[in-house]
């Protein structure tokens, strides 16, 4: 089994627990939450990073870190608590982030070479 399918099924299992009940979380949900709520705007449209923003993925932070500091962050990222982002769609962003391939080695990238 590929790295990439098994991060998408790996991603499509992950679970958060929001009053005491599982969630099942959806990476394709998830892609269109992170659009929807601005994520992309700061973390870039695949959480690579920006200027503005840290990069999320591959590779996320653990779940239960990334959750609570979307709830509770003082930084320069605003708080989304459950009433603005609810766990279902803050797990579907993770799901998201732990979807997302890394790219590739940059040691199997041809170089260009200029004409003489």
């Amino acid at each position: 089994m590929s790295h990439v399918v098994y991060r998408v099924q790996l991603a499509a299992l992950v679970m958060v627990f929001a009053s005491g009940a599982a969630v099942a979380a959806s990476a394709e949900k998830g892609q269109a939450a992170y659009l929807k709520y601005g994520c992309w705007g700061c973390h870039g449209t695949v959480g690579q990073g920006a200027v503005t923003g840290p990069k999320l993925g591959p590779d996320p932070m653990p779940a239960e870190t990334f959750n609570a500091f979307v709830r509770t962050t003082n930084r320069a990222m605003p708080p989304y608590r459950a009433e603005i982002l609810p766990e279902e769609d803050l797990a579907d962003i993770y799901a998201y982030l732990q979807s997302v391939p890394k790219p590739a080695d940059y040691k199997t990238i041809p170089l260009i070479t200029q004409a003489p």
